[in-house]
């Protein structure tokens, strides 16, 4: 969850906002209708990140690319990425309430490539 908050047990952060991008939950065991469709829709958000950094890396590589095109780019990569953290912290704050460490192997910092691959 955002914000230092803690799923607590059978509340599950929705992979969607509600009204002025407040967060939205569900109460139950995990198996219901909406946990379904939840779960649906992270696995189409997840599917839709990994096409976009493949566009990404396409766009990147055209050395004709406009400022336009890299300002849309880089748009729909900020919400595809606000929307996988919300849907890693909402699987991370479950696994914290089944007893298992989310943060076990701690975040990972990357250093950028320097040739640019």
């Amino acid at each position: 969850m955002s914000g230092g908050r803690r799923e607590v047990d059978g509340i599950r952060e929705l992979p969607w906002t509600g009204q002025d991008g407040k967060p939205c939950y569900v109460i139950g065991d995990g198996a219901g209708y909406v946990s379904r469709m939840a779960d649906g829709i992270e696995s189409v958000q997840l599917g839709m990140a990994g096409d976009l950094i493949g566009h990404a890396a396409d766009l990147l590589a055209d050395r004709k690319v406009t400022g336009v095109e890299l300002h849309f780019l880089a748009s729909r990569l900020t919400e595809s990425l606000r929307e996988v953290k919300r849907v890693a912290e909402s699987r991370g704050s479950r696994l914290s309430a089944m007893g298992t460490d989310p943060g076990r192997y701690g975040p990972q910092r990357r250093e950028p490539d320097i040739d640019g691959g």
